[in-house]
């Protein structure tokens, strides 16, 4: 038996890419025993026992995935890996197997968590986030940004990238679209995006900086958020 969690991403230092939990010693996992120091059942029950291994079928309760024969199955294992990151860009869910190994698991059924866009498994190019960093799906109005690449470091974001969230490890470089601010967009007093014909529209973005100077004539006011893609967001007020 192993323990698998829900994937997650958080806003701005505070992510979780993926919630693993160790299989605890002594844990015997699908009737073999997988911790240094556990019980050994019988060497006739150890070689009939499956085997964590890509192509293996998993069952799922709660928070818990066992081993099954394949017609009795929730998932399968695509691969078994020792990082999370290098699970195949399909994975669903990870379980840890152990003190060390990764399963990467695949529903069999849809919808797949893991797919593009569809709001779980590992954030890749085309997942959509929200404003505080989470992933959730691109179907679901409101959010803030889709990922175009998951970088290292915001200077490796390609060419064509509007905005970028720094996360813990990575940075995810995002696209135009959503709640991304562009040249022209209208926001409130937060300097979140709002229709410019709303009431509660309060100035335009005339340009966007590394610092104060580099706003252009027109400009009232700028806002700086510090290690931020675009540090200095210039504005033009719109309501008094």
């Amino acid at each position: 038996m192993v323990t698998g969690s829900r994937m997650l991403v958080a806003l701005a230092a505070t992510v979780v890419v993926a919630a693993l939990v160790v299989a605890a010693a002594g844990a015997v996992i699908a009737g073999r025993a997988r911790d240094e120091g556990a019980t050994a059942t019988s060497s006739s029950s150890a070689r009939q026992a499956p085997a964590w291994t890509p192509g293996a079928c998993v069952i799922e309760s709660g928070s818990r995935f066992d081993l099954t024969a394949c017609n009795g199955g929730h998932a399968e294992v695509l691969a078994m890996e020792s990082d999370p990151l290098d699970c195949p860009a399909d994975t669903d869910e990870i379980a840890r197997v152990g003190k060390r190994a990764i399963a990467c698991l695949q529903y069999f059924v849809e919808p797949h968590p893991g797919a593009r866009g569809a709001g779980g498994g590992l954030l890749r190019a085309g997942d959509c986030l929200d404003r505080a960093g989470r992933e959730l799906p691109c179907a679901t109005p409101g959010w803030y940004g889709m990922t175009v690449a998951v970088v290292t470091r915001m200077a490796d974001c390609p060419r064509g990238t509007v905005d970028a969230l720094a996360m813990e490890g990575q940075v995810a470089c995002l696209a135009s679209g959503g709640g991304v601010l562009a040249e022209g967009a209208c926001v409130d007093e937060k300097v979140r995006r709002v229709a410019c014909g709303s009431g509660r529209a309060w100035a335009r973005v005339t340009a966007f900086g590394r610092s104060g100077r580099d706003c252009p004539q027109g400009s009232d006011r700028f806002v700086t958020a510090r290690g931020a893609f675009r540090p200095v967001t210039c504005l033009h007020l719109v309501a008094g």
